[in-house]
């Protein structure tokens, strides 16, 4: 009768016992998975504004910041196109976010103009070994003996590259507010090039479009450029164009202190580069992913050049450089997803 009895117990309450330890069991799980949900995606929420400047070409490494950001769960909106010396007061200020392209040194008086390290994180490479400097079509080069800008102070000389007729030599230049325009315009006073040399600015794409079209009709030309970039794909240096070397090692502002010269002896005249992101310090104090993330990303300059190279051709549409970006991404998912894995790290 007992023995009946707590049978009749067990059975009355086993189902219920194994009902709170499922419900338990659910509501531990549930709680796991929402704490893995939170550690997988830790900007979860938050707003991310990024800038571009106006080169077209750049749009490249900022989408792949972008697409790691919306990774960690941030919500990322479309970046904004401002030039170098506004982006960089707006992310100090925290008005934005993060610069994929700032240069380093030389957009350092626009670090420091901003607030410095005090209002801006800037920590790793994401790209290095970027160059700069003034080209001439080989041919000329050739012909009259020209290694060196110093040259073209020379009235004869810098005749050779005169495209509007007034005798001075017309150098395709820098767009006003990338920062390469003041280096060369302190290298025309530097280099005593004043009377014989035009800086052309404006719209560099444009400027760059009409100094290959020259070339092409057998001119002379002479202009600025840098790498990463598709120009150096088109004008290939050493084969239709030549680097010209500068008399002496001379820069503007912060980049003073700078000696130009390379280890093989040569001097172009510019520091060679290393593109950073920078991005608004209270934002990375707070969000310590998101800083880890900026500092571990690096993207080759070859593959840079590459898909600017692509844009040069005609991929060129925002749905062209999206399928370059998603390309580069899976062709590289083992380091890309290594970078998200050491950022979530930081977070917890």
């Amino acid at each position: 009768m007992n023995q009946a009895l707590n049978h009749n117990r067990l059975q009355a309450t086993t189902p219920s016992h194994w009902l709170r330890t499922a419900t338990m069991a659910a509501g531990i799980a549930l709680a796991c998975a929402g704490a893995s949900a939170a550690s997988d995606q830790p900007g979860k929420g938050v707003k991310v504004s990024p800038l571009k400047s106006s080169i077209a070409e750049e749009s490249f490494q900022t989408l792949i910041v972008m697409k790691a950001l919306e990774k960690l769960g941030y919500e990322v909106q479309p970046f904004q196109e401002v030039e170098y010396p506004t982006a960089h007061v707006a992310i100090a200020n925290g008005d934005a976010t993060f610069l994929a392209t700032h240069w380093n040194p030389l957009h350092a008086d626009y670090y420091k103009n901003a607030g410095g390290d005090a209002k801006l994180f800037r920590k790793g490479v994401y790209s290095d070994n970027a160059a700069q400097g003034y080209l001439i079509d080989k041919k000329t080069a050739d012909e009259y003996k020209i290694t060196n800008i110093g040259q073209l102070k020379d009235p004869k000389i810098a005749k050779l590259f005169d495209s509007d007729g007034d005798g001075k030599a017309d150098l395709t230049g820098c767009t006003p507010g990338w920062g390469c325009e003041a280096v060369i315009e302190h290298h025309l006073t530097a280099y005593k090039l004043r009377d014989t040399v035009t800086h052309k600015q404006g719209t560099y794409s444009a400027l760059i479009a009409d100094t290959i079209s020259r070339y092409k009709a057998g001119k002379p030309i002479l202009y600025y450029t840098w790498t990463p970039y598709w120009v150096s794909n088109v004008l290939k240096p050493g084969k239709d164009v030549v680097w010209l070397e500068v008399p002496f090692s001379s820069l503007p502002g912060e980049q003073a202190k700078f000696d130009t010269k390379l280890p093989n002896g040569k001097n172009y005249g510019f520091v060679v580069n290393k593109q950073q992101i920078v991005a608004n310090k209270a934002f990375t104090d707070k969000h310590p992913d998101a800083g880890k993330l900026f500092e571990l990303m690096q993207l080759p300059v070859g593959d840079i050049s590459a898909q600017n190279h692509m844009m040069s051709q005609g991929q060129n549409k925002p749905s062209d450089i999206n399928r370059h970006v998603d390309g580069w991404i899976k062709a590289h998912q083992k380091t890309f997803d290594g970078w998200l894995e050491q950022a979530r790290a930081a977070a917890r």
